[in-house]
């Protein structure tokens, strides 16, 4: 499913990881922002049209910059900036192009 360049940390909470931190917190804040299960739901379904219509794992997968799928995810749902970063984190830069 993770076309073999992922390594899941925690086979159950789908934190995985190309190896960046970046990600894992991508996965941290999914859940932390849109709860375990719709989160995970959103991220396997959910159809990002400036993504060129891949989903957030597939893009991930593909990979786009972390920071960029969570933007667009977000923004797509409707989750504003004052309540898509959590509790405990602060908004990383965008990744220059």
């Amino acid at each position: 499913m993770f076309a073999g360049r992922f390594s899941c940390l925690y086979m159950d909470s789908s934190l995985c990881t190309l190896g960046h931190v970046q990600e894992r917190e991508f996965w941290q804040l999914l859940e932390e922002v849109l709860g375990r299960s719709y989160g995970r739901a959103l991220a396997h379904d959910q159809v990002l049209d400036r993504l060129g219509g891949m989903t957030a794992v597939d893009a991930l997968g593909a990979g786009e910059e972390p920071r960029v799928v969570w933007n667009v995810l977000c923004d797509q749902m409707g989750i504003p900036d004052s309540q898509r970063w959590g509790k405990d984190h602060n908004a990383p830069p965008m990744p220059v192009r």
